[in-house]
């Protein structure tokens, strides 16, 4: 079982995530905005992130790159989830440092193999 953070600023998507998350043994924690993801990653340490992109305060990508490049946080493979599908929004996504990118609304058996495929 992993500790995987959704940062996501809709209640439906953090909870439809959840749902198919805790389905397959994971525990879930979650952040409204990027701003409040940074800080959760930093306090909780997750095994993994999953992370929206369209979000107040701190975008997914600003998220991503705090994340990806803080001494503490680096080692947690991100995950984005969003609905820009643009192909320069997945090279831009990896360049910030997104292990992992899923186009919403979510496939279920898509998105566990991908998580699976990233946790240690």
């Amino acid at each position: 079982m992993a500790k995987i953070l959704i940062v996501d600023d809709s209640p439906t998507q953090t909870f439809n995530l959840t749902k198919m998350l805790e389905k397959h043994g994971h525990e879930i924690i979650t952040a409204e905005n990027g701003e409040e993801g940074v800080d959760t990653a930093q306090a909780e340490l997750p095994d993994l992130i999953l992370m929206d992109v369209v979000m107040p305060k701190l975008n997914g990508f600003q998220a991503t790159r705090k994340i990806t490049h803080n001494k503490l946080t680096q080692h947690i493979p991100v995950i984005l989830v969003t609905t820009k599908d643009q192909e320069t929004d997945r090279v831009w996504g990896q360049r910030q440092g997104a292990k992992g990118y899923i186009v919403k609304p979510a496939d279920e058996t898509s998105l566990i193999e991908l998580v699976n495929s990233l946790l240690p």
